[in-house]
């Protein structure tokens, strides 16, 4: 299991609904390994989003358990999650997540202010990682001066900066137009051939297409877990 950054056995997740259960992961198994490129796929209900919180470490799961590369992180404390997360996950969100009244260098660095990097080291590797994505001649505008592509562009540079073991990207092209969508895929394309690895999170065919593994949800268990042939031998 050393190559193994997700282990997830029979995971479940349940809602208490007033006085009904409902099972939104119900018995899930999935292994990914280093360097992997999935992507998760799934209808409105199928547990898809709940089953990224989970890898993503922002929730518990009921049942079952995760072991995130190599510390098992069913039934962490809050404080030991967010410390988790902060060193070990990149986080791509539909919305970009930006803060507005920092520039483009500043939102990239703040997993470096959280992790207790000195200020000369963070805005370094801060500039490194937004020059990786394209983005030299913006590292002083503000969300507000950047195209939602610039923003998302951002958003992917401060996922790398920490260097983290997984990047996990949710609907990372929802609020991008269709040339937009298609530059910010290749930058993913880019990044996993650079050896990280990814896990993305959607429900457009086409996005999915990106990965060489694409997992089916549906009604909370594993539909379909298939190596996507035409990304693999392309």
């Amino acid at each position: 299991m050393e190559s193994t950054i997700i282990f997830l056995e029979n995971l479940q997740k349940h809602y208490a609904v007033g006085t009904q259960t409902v099972k939104a992961l119900n018995g899930v198994s999935l292994s990914i390994k280093k360097g992997e490129y999935v992507a998760i796929m799934g209808p409105s209900g199928s547990g898809k989003s709940t089953l990224m919180n989970l890898i993503g470490a922002l929730d518990t799961p009921t049942m079952g358990r995760y072991v995130l590369n190599g510390t098992d992180v069913s039934h962490l404390s809050d404080d030991k999650l967010a410390e988790i997360r902060n060193r070990e996950i990149g986080f791509v969100f539909q919305t970009f997540n930006l803060l507005p009244r920092y520039t483009a260098l500043d939102n990239v660095v703040l997993p470096l202010i959280y992790g207790g990097v000195l200020k000369d080291e963070r805005n370094e590797k801060g500039k490194e990682a937004l020059v990786n994505v394209g983005l030299a001649d913006r590292m002083d505008h503000k969300p507000n001066e950047l195209s939602g592509g610039q923003r998302q562009r951002v958003a992917v540079a401060r996922a790398l900066v920490n260097n983290p073991s997984l990047i996990l990207a949710d609907e990372p092209t929802g609020n991008l137009d269709s040339k937009t969508s298609v530059d910010i895929m290749r930058l993913f394309d880019r990044i996993h051939q650079e050896g990280n690895t990814i896990v993305l999170v959607t429900h457009e065919e086409d996005i999915a297409q990106h990965a060489e593994r694409i997992v089916r949800l549906r009604d909370g268990v594993i539909e379909s877990d298939l190596v996507n042939e035409e990304k693999v031998l392309a």
